[in-house]
Order: structure tokens, then sequence, then C-alpha cells
């Protein structure tokens, strides 16, 4: 509306709407800020004080929470470095190495692991040059794809066993 308020007849429609479809009625909004200024502490001493108390509990509770936050990382590096497995590669172990390449249908049972490979030579870097049994090429991988075989080593050459038939007995 306009200072000498000639107006308010083009404003009605818009009033009488939001007045009709409003949720509550309006008037309480007054009574409710009412009720928030009597609660207001007009005292400039004490609302000094109260001031400086939140603050001081707020401070409080930032340390505090900083200090939880400090020690669950704590906590959650300690259980982390429990976990970690210490590789550490010498010159002549056999290897196995991880396969990380992505497949749509890698098979239930089949191992993401691949060798047995051949260390040649280990770097301060973490890098491990390791070569295949069968050829002389090697290849530098990072030392965290690899771990060490225990498997049992097979037999180069095959044996011969003689099997018999076993006698048949005629007491059935």
């Amino acid at each position: 509306m306009n200072a000498t308020r000639t107006d308010w007849a083009r404003k009605l429609d818009d009033t009488l709407w939001a007045y009709r479809t409003a949720f509550k009625t309006p008037i309480e909004l007054e009574h409710k800020a009412w009720w928030a200024i009597k609660q207001l502490n007009l005292d400039m001493k004490a609302a000094g004080t109260s001031r400086v108390t939140e603050l001081h509990e707020l401070e409080e509770f930032r340390y505090l929470a900083f200090e939880s936050t400090r020690l669950y990382k704590e906590r959650m590096k300690r259980l982390h470095d429990q976990n970690i497995v210490e590789r550490n590669f010498k010159p002549g172990d056999m290897v196995l190495l991880y396969n990380s390449r992505l497949r749509f249908f890698p098979g239930k049972l089949k191992s993401r692991w691949s060798g047995p490979f051949r260390v040649v030579e280990v770097f301060q870097s973490g890098a491990v040059d390791v070569a295949t049994e069968n050829d002389s090429r090697t290849f530098r991988i990072s030392g965290q794809r690899l771990k060490l075989y225990v498997g049992m080593s097979e037999p180069k050459e095959g044996s011969q066993l003689q099997l018999t038939e076993p006698g048949r007995s005629s007491e059935l």
C-alpha cells in the first residue's frame, strides 16, 4: 500500500487469498512476538554476563569435541596400523602378483593372484623387479601388489609309478 492507503481495493484480492489459504490465522504471530519480547532479558549487565558464560561454554564444548576427535583418530590409526602387513622381499624369493584388472565375470572361485615370480631386485621406493621362472625377462612392479609365495615347488621332471591290479579275493 501507499502512504495514504488509497489503493486498498487493488490489494484486497491478494489479501483475501492469503487469508483463506493460510494454515493458521496470522493473528497468532503477533501474540507469539509479544511473548518473545516479554522473555527477553533487558538488564544489560545480566545479559552481558550470561553472554560471556555462554561463550565460555561454547569454547569448552569445542575443546571437548577437538579432544574427542583427536582420540578417535589415534584409535583408528592404531587399529589401521595393526592390520598392515610388513612386506620385506629379498632377491630370490618367490612371490605372487595381484591382478587388479576389472573383469565383468571373473568367476567365483578364480584366484586374482598370478605367478609365482622370482624377485630379482628390491628398490628403496618399494618397487620390485620380478621375473618369471621360465623367462629371463624382468619387469618392475609395486611391492604392494606382491605377496610371498608359500606353496610347494613342483618337480620339474616327471616320474612314473607302476600300478598293479589288486588281487581278487574268492571269499565273496
